[in-house]
């Protein structure tokens, strides 16, 4: 309480500097944050109802948003099993090298979207390592929806792992060793003993995971093929159609990028508080 107390009355700044202090950032998020994000829903909105919902209903559009939705349920999968695995590896056994693979966890973190793209393409394509192997068992990785999943993966990677593995850290095995003890099995004490523990970090960068996966355009753009209505996702299909000033049907598929990405504001908020909770009660 004292904490809070400190916290909200600064340490000692004269209240001049306060106040300036929050004039900025207030200033800082209207300007920048606010302002046009709510530009988009007004200029989506500005020819109508009909030019709205008909952007939406789009043969292409809509191609494009299941490729979305397709690509980030993806992405979240693959990102919360290998996440979740990384995580418990990294965090419970000092393997050789074990710096060196943390920091690797965030490599897609630090290199360019467009540049994780080009890896796949050298990776997956035609003349890359392993796209003759690919082509034998006729597989098609790049220009095709697998290397988009691979792409948006990658990009997503260490959300959950980065979630997860201070938890995983922090929680000790006395708790699953107890369980042991008691006789329940790898599944069980997996199940209801560490799971719960880590529930609220593996939502939080679910989430997260999610949030990024619908709104990844390098990587994606790079190894898509900017197929419209096959290879196009709901970002490449906005620039699509505002480079051929369709201003309309462009806000208004970013307007509904736009609202996905604030329902994941809100679930993360959510999922922040619920975890807060739970740390003061137990």
């Amino acid at each position: 309480m004292s904490d809070l107390h400190l916290l909200a009355d600064g340490v000692g700044e004269p209240a001049w500097l306060r106040r300036s202090l929050i004039a900025i950032a207030v200033a800082f998020m209207a300007v920048f944050l606010l302002l046009p994000l709510a530009n988009i829903f007004h200029a989506a909105l500005s020819e109508g109802w009909r030019v709205f919902l008909a952007s939406l209903h789009d043969e292409n559009a809509a191609a494009a948003i299941r490729l979305s939705l397709l690509s980030t349920l993806s992405a979240v999968l693959i990102s919360g099993v290998f996440g979740l695995a990384a995580a418990w590896l990294l965090g419970r056994h000092r393997i050789p090298g074990h710096g060196l693979w943390v920091a690797i966890l965030d490599l897609p973190f630090a290199i360019s979207p467009v540049v994780a793209g080009l890896m796949f393409v050298l990776l997956c394509g035609q003349d890359g390592w392993l796209g003759p192997w690919f082509d034998r068992h006729g597989i098609q990785v790049i220009f095709a929806k697998p290397g988009i999943v691979l792409a948006t993966a990658f990009v997503t990677f260490p959300f959950v792992a980065r979630e997860l593995l201070p938890l995983v850290q922090a929680l000790g095995p006395e708790a699953e060793e107890a369980a042991r003890l008691l006789g329940a099995s790898p599944w069980q004490t997996f199940w209801r003993v560490t799971l719960p523990a880590l529930k609220w970090g593996l939502l939080y960068g679910v989430i997260l995971c999610a949030s990024r996966a619908m709104g990844e355009f390098g990587a994606v753009s790079v190894v898509s093929g900017h197929i419209r209505g096959e290879t196009m996702t709901l970002p490449l299909h906005i620039e699509a159609v505002y480079n051929e000033y369709q201003f309309g049907a462009a806000f208004a598929c970013a307007s509904l990028l736009s609202l996905m990405a604030l329902v994941s504001l809100a679930l993360k908020s959510f999922v922040a508080w619920r975890a807060r909770r739970d740390r003061e009660s137990a």
